[in-house]
């Protein structure tokens, strides 16, 4: 079986936050990151349901250099920003009162090459992080942060002296998020993230879609309570792929039994999907059947 080393974790600067082990009607979704065209219009939004957009992605890397290199947390816009716009997202949520927005940071790749974290020092990756961010943050009157670095080593390289750690990778996440919420391995890494910052953790947006296509229901289930008991006190969210390749408990075997039974158990924390810009092909059918059972009481 094939065990997903991914996941992200969802801060939001300004919000009040349910107890774990609660029901929740939060709704995710992942945007801009394949260019195709997809706008926030697009996509069904229930009034019964927080929703929130996040925008992919943020990377501290340049295209500038052939091949892309890093930028030590100075961040970039690589999300389709010409179909979502700061107007769009003042738009938007002029549109849904319901409605967040997010941005994420990493994400796998750029331009076809894997985007590590890839810090000079714990101390100028979070001054340049901050600054960088803050000016997206401000200029697109964001909600809330997603972390979603895949690829880590620890070498020199081309550009820095990496440390990309654990316990680096902790210190520089977990002091970013702390000062803007104030003003190989990756579970390793989130795990250790966890256990310093945890508290200043919003929900834990673990990849059920990289388990194997195969995925059972029950299986899902065992998956769901395994990652709880690694994040113990997080607000774990379910989730699925809407890609035609997607891996995990997909919507037509049974995604939606498994929440349901979640969410009589009182552990159905919210949902988020990967993406929106999959979606678009088949009508956001699974993104309105989602929010429903959100929704219902």
């Amino acid at each position: 079986m094939k065990t997903p080393n991914t996941l992200s974790f969802l801060f939001l600067l300004l919000q009040a936050i349910l107890a774990a082990g609660q029901n929740s009607n939060l709704f995710a979704e992942y945007i801009g990151a394949l260019f195709n065209g997809v706008k926030f219009s697009d996509v069904p939004v229930n009034s019964g349901v927080e929703f929130h957009f996040i925008l992919a992605f943020a990377i501290d890397y340049t295209t500038s250099t052939s091949p892309p290199s890093p930028t030590n947390g100075d961040f970039n816009i690589f999300w389709d920003s010409g179909n979502l716009s700061p107007d769009d997202v003042a738009t938007l949520k002029q549109e849904h009162p319901n409605v967040k927005v997010a941005l994420s940071l990493g994400g796998d790749s750029v331009s076809g090459d894997p985007a590590y974290f890839n810090p000079s020092s714990a101390d100028s990756w979070v001054t340049n992080a901050v600054s960088s961010l803050t000016t997206i943050i401000q200029d697109y009157h964001l909600d809330g942060l997603d972390i979603d670095y895949e690829h880590f080593k620890a070498e020199i390289s081309l550009f820095f002296c990496v440390h990309a750690d654990s316990a680096t990778f902790s210190n520089c996440i977990g002091r970013l998020i702390s000062t803007l919420k104030s003003n190989g391995d990756v579970q390793s890494h989130y795990q250790a993230l966890w256990a310093d910052y945890g508290s200043a953790i919003d929900y834990v947006n673990f990849q059920f879609y990289a388990y194997d296509s195969g995925t059972t229901v029950t299986q899902f289930l065992d998956h769901f309570e395994a990652q709880r008991a690694n994040y113990p006190g997080g607000r774990v969210l379910a989730s699925f792929a809407s890609g035609s390749d997607a891996g995990g408990l997909s919507p037509a075997n049974g995604f939606f039994d498994a929440c349901q039974s979640l969410k009589n158990k009182g552990e159905l924390a919210g949902i988020f999907v990967w993406c929106a810009d999959n979606s678009k092909s088949n009508g956001f059918e699974y993104e309105t059947q989602a929010q429903n059972l959100l929704a219902s009481s």
